[in-house]
């Protein structure tokens, strides 16, 4: 298994996708570098928590997209799986018209790459990882199968690193949101901050 860890470079892939349009591609993660990339991994097609997390990516892709991101949503499905799904209607536990591509791992290279995916069942944890624009991770979360990410948090961790990434002296505190204060990471410029709390 990897051993992924923040820090180090993202596990780079070639792999099909099915695109917004609905056409399949092949896409690689180093055509994404320069822009953050909000790479997230499910377990499988049609089934129950995962079109919850992939439908609420796709309605806030406009948030991701005005913070220069990408998401790519990715699992050990194939191409024709995601492409059937995404043609089934939400109202049906399908996924509908998406902003994003999804990726199809039918190998199990990329789930196996990014430390998420578990052998003896054949699909991944719920990895969710922040790539910067240099192509290295900033985040990782990663969830059992039967509970689903927040999509309004990943945007502010995303926001909190793009800000740090323009503001290298700021550090952002415990939850920290857009517009409030930060600290700069000094003995004595912190107390500035800590004077505020």
């Amino acid at each position: 298994m990897s051993s992924l860890r923040v820090g180090q470079a993202a596990p780079g892939f070639t792999a099909t996708a099915v695109m917004p349009d609905g056409d399949f591609a092949q896409i690689t993660l180093e055509q994404y570098k320069g822009k953050f990339v909000v790479l997230f991994f499910y377990p499988l097609d049609f089934t129950f928590v995962c079109p919850t997390e992939i439908t609420a990516f796709s309605d806030s892709y406009a948030q991701f997209a005005a913070l220069g991101a990408e998401v790519l949503g990715a699992s050990v499905d194939s191409q024709y799986s995601h492409l059937a799904w995404i043609q089934t209607p939400r109202e049906e536990g399908g996924l509908g018209e998406l902003n994003y591509p999804l990726v199809a791992d039918l190998k199990k290279e990329i789930s196996a790459a990014y430390n998420v995916l578990i052998e003896e069942e054949g699909v991944a944890l719920r990895g969710l990882f922040i790539i910067d624009p240099d192509g290295i991770v900033q985040h990782s979360t990663i969830n059992a199968l039967n509970v689903g990410r927040n999509v309004e948090e990943t945007l502010r961790v995303l926001k909190a690193f793009k800000y740090t990434r323009e503001h290298p002296d700021q550090v952002c505190p415990a939850n920290w949101t857009e517009g409030e204060d930060t600290m700069i990471p000094d003995p004595v410029a912190s107390k500035k901050f800590f004077a505020k709390v």
